[in-house]
């Protein structure tokens, strides 16, 4: 049985994730701030404590980390390291560990978000971390071996967010068919690549 960890498991995207690779048979191992393994991206001891007795992984995704909306020109520098230390060096940290648990031929899976080629008004701050992600998966594809490949989802907004914020979700798709994006990356052979809903 393939073994996959999923880290932010307990969000929306998160928990349809985990749904669609327990279907396909995965072990796996779900994980979030707010979960038993816990796993905090923004914090290195606790990804280090994570994957300190990870082994023969098949699957890494992280859909975990946060970035600040607002107008550039408001913006704090509080709020823009949000994104550099959650989002950015977040899942960076992440790979740093994840590889040292993956198997040959394993993937890596990163979270973007469709502003990095879609921004809107006021996503200065998620467009540059959300850009800068697909960077670094385009450079890191380039120094992995033995088949081990990272990608790069960038999904939209989900419905069932676009809901909660009491957004227009009708041209939203449902976190369901934002995981098979992750899932369709997993079963490729695609790597160093950014994935969208759409593809």
């Amino acid at each position: 049985m393939k073994k996959a960890v999923v880290i932010g498991a307990t969000g929306t995207i998160g928990k349809a994730v985990n749904q669609q690779l327990t279907e396909k048979g995965y072990d796996v191992i779900a994980t979030s701030r707010k979960s038993n393994p816990t796993l905090d991206i923004e914090n290195k001891e606790s990804i280090d404590k994570f994957f300190a007795d990870k082994k023969d992984v098949d699957a890494v995704i992280c859909v975990a980390g946060d970035a600040s909306f607002g107008a550039f020109s408001n913006l704090t520098d509080e709020q823009i390291n949000v994104g550099i230390n959650s989002k950015l060096m977040g899942q960076i940290n992440i790979c740093r560990k994840a590889l040292k648990a993956l198997k040959p031929n394993g993937g890596i899976i990163l979270t973007g978000g469709i502003f990095a080629h879609k921004p809107w008004p006021e996503t200065t701050n998620i467009a540059m971390v959300n850009a800068a992600l697909e960077g670094f998966v385009k450079a890191l594809a380039l120094e992995l071996t033995e088949g081990r490949r990272i990608l790069v989802v960038h999904p939209p907004f989900v419905k069932e967010t676009a809901q909660a914020m009491g957004m227009d979700s009708s041209n939203c798709p449902p976190a369901i068919e934002v995981a098979r994006a992750y899932v369709r990356g997993l079963d490729g052979k695609e790597t160093g690549k950014a994935v969208y809903v759409d593809e």
